[in-house]
């Protein structure tokens, strides 16, 4: 029904494939579960939708056709009068999150129409994006997995710092891209192919095996899977 979110997290991109299903959610946090054989089953639950459809792009209108939705209540005095306009033009309620999924069946869906964790089931294969936890300034040893130098005769109070990066008098500078110490995480992260176990559909949470990206309450996308084996 709905399709793959973008890379600058609010457009598509032109080309990828389309996809069926797709969903706005909140991490909650991991639990374990058990299968019939009793075995235990790590997962991570997230509170997907209800998720309201915002706006139709059309390609006669805006040259792709996709769907706008959006998730999470937020008050009118936290949204700035362009998106309130946004909202009432459409006479939709105020949300906090808005993301863009490509459709493959424009026709099926309406402005207003509400999606619920029920558009996914059990066992089905989905790809989870989301941005990852900041870290902050970090050096080489956790950024770039660098050795450490030795600690002993004479080597200084150094014994973190990066090692030699490139020759003196040509070209006399360092090359972009060289590993060095600065920002780690944020980073929009899709974890691939991953198994919904679990749809709990009266309180609106999906349980995925394994781990997604992001913090607790941090907002990620899912979507079906691009590459399912």
């Amino acid at each position: 029904m709905l399709g793959r979110p973008t890379n600058d997290r609010n457009i598509i991109n032109e080309g990828e494939p389309e996809m069926k299903k797709g969903l706005i959610g909140k991490k909650i946090g991991m639990t374990q579960v058990f299968d019939e054989n009793g075995r235990v089953i790590p997962v991570t639950v997230i509170e997907a939708g209800p998720c309201v459809v915002v706006q139709k792009k059309t390609d006669v209108n805006d040259g792709y056709e996709a769907v706008q939705i959006g998730f999470g209540d937020i008050s009118p005095k936290g949204v700035n009068k362009p998106r309130q306009g946004h909202f009432k033009k459409n006479d939709v309620p105020f949300k906090r999150t808005l993301r863009e999924f490509r459709l493959d069946d424009i026709s099926t869906i309406d402005v207003g129409d509400i999606l619920k964790a029920d558009v996914f089931e059990a066992g089905d294969v989905i790809d989870v994006s989301g941005i990852s936890k900041g870290k902050g300034f970090q050096g080489v040893i956790k950024r770039h997995g660098a050795s450490r130098i030795k600690e002993t005769h004479g080597s200084g109070p150094v014994h973190r710092h990066a090692g030699s990066m490139g020759a003196c008098s040509s070209p006399s500078r360092i090359f972009k891209g060289m590993k060095m110490p600065g920002h780690m995480g944020t980073d929009r992260i899709t974890i691939q192919n991953l198994t919904i176990v679990k749809v709990d559909a009266e309180n609106n949470l999906i349980a995925i095996k394994g781990a997604i990206p992001g913090p607790k309450n941090g907002i990620v996308c899912i979507t079906d899977a691009v590459k399912a084996i």
